[in-house]
């Protein structure tokens, strides 16, 4: 591939998260690692993303029109001239058919990532939804060109997860160690109500490692709840180790976000959160594979029932490990280099719809 350009379209901000990006970002490394380059353009972002995308070599670019717009679209086209690129990866909600429609008239190859087919109709030439209920009928109404990679097969993890392919985690008959992550933005500050939970779980000894992402305007009430704890809890600001602390944990309290795939990976026993509507749909289907355990937050979860359900699952070893078999084996780590290996084959699988590519 020598040093071909992928650009990729997509945002992070405190109200749309940092998950579309996140995985863009795996996406970015593994062609990276196949010795192209990797551009994003962004129309809203944040100083926690840039510096991420800075220090993986990410150039970065700004789009100065509302994101979704056709003039958004043609400064997208734009950039994607000038940096000779052939195909540019679109990533969001405020992307839909009419965005699709103007960047393949201007002849990009397009990679769509999508979650639950909201943009109606798709013009891409690779439409990608990576969770785990993730069905073609979602996209009938699609170009005869246009392929579908569907399923956990595909889910992009960062590359420091490749590290971890091959680890086996233990599980203790009393889980000790409690990861929290709640999403990369938290706008309505779930995380301070995951801290409260953790001091009132009645388990001795408990350590708790917090993640807080880099765009969570929450932090110092975050910090001041964890002083304030029973027990030992550490608060960590944007990680570049997720999948090291994912491995040192018993288990986690999440967001049903792009994070599951990670716990998932890592097989780490996690309770999760459904912070987003949008997320309902994947939280639902891993808990009924008893990939994980759900806590519906759409009346709000409270501390004390999130506290109860942390507990139960760390008295539980038999369901930990239940949990933790089945996620493994709904998602490894290479993702990413097999979206990568799609995109440089792409003239040779024109004509393959079968196999989970399309389901």
């Amino acid at each position: 591939m020598s040093t071909a350009t992928l650009l990729i379209r997509a945002d992070a901000g405190v109200l749309a998260g940092t998950g579309h990006v996140m995985r863009c970002l795996a996406l970015a490394q593994a062609w990276q690692d196949a010795g192209g380059r990797a551009v994003f353009a962004m129309a809203e972002s944040t100083p926690a993303i840039q510096a991420r995308l800075a220090a993986e070599s990410c150039e970065i670019l700004t789009i100065s029109s509302p994101a979704g717009t056709s003039e958004d679209a043609t400064q997208t086209i734009a950039i994607a001239r000038k940096r000779q690129a052939t195909w540019i990866v679109v990533d969001g909600y405020q992307f839909n058919a009419d965005y699709q429609r103007a960047l393949k008239e201007a002849a990009f190859m397009i990679l769509f990532v999508d979650d639950y087919g909201h943009a109606g109709h798709y013009s891409a030439d690779l439409v990608l939804n990576q969770n785990v209920c993730a069905d073609q009928r979602l996209y009938g109404n699609r170009e005869p060109y246009t392929r579908l990679l569907l399923g956990t097969r595909y889910c992009m993890l960062r590359r420091e997860f490749r590290a971890w392919r091959d680890w086996k985690r233990e599980i203790p008959s009393v889980a000790t160690r409690l990861l929290a992550t709640v999403g990369g933005s938290d706008p309505d500050n779930v995380t301070l109500c995951v801290v409260q939970a953790l001091g009132e779980t009645e388990l001795s000894p408990l350590e708790g490692v917090v993640v807080v992402g880099g765009s969570n305007p929450h932090l110092t009430s975050i910090q001041q709840a964890a002083s304030d704890s029973r027990h030992k809890v550490r608060v960590v600001t944007n990680p570049a180790n997720m999948a090291e602390l994912m491995a040192w944990a018993d288990v986690a309290v999440s967001g049903a976000g792009s994070t599951c795939w990670e716990i998932c990976a890592l097989g780490l026993p996690a309770l999760l959160l459904c912070v987003a509507q949008n997320q309902k749909a994947s939280a639902e289907c891993l808990a009924e594979k008893g990939a994980a355990l759900l806590l519906d937050t759409r009346s709000r979860a409270t501390s004390a029932a999130i506290s109860a359900s942390v507990k139960e699952l760390a008295l539980e070893a038999s369901l930990r490990e239940r949990i933790c078999r089945t996620a493994h084996e709904l998602v490894d780590c290479d993702g990413a280099v097999r979206v990568v290996s799609r995109i440089q084959h792409w003239g040779g699988v024109h004509d393959v719809v079968a196999r989970r590519d399309v389901g």
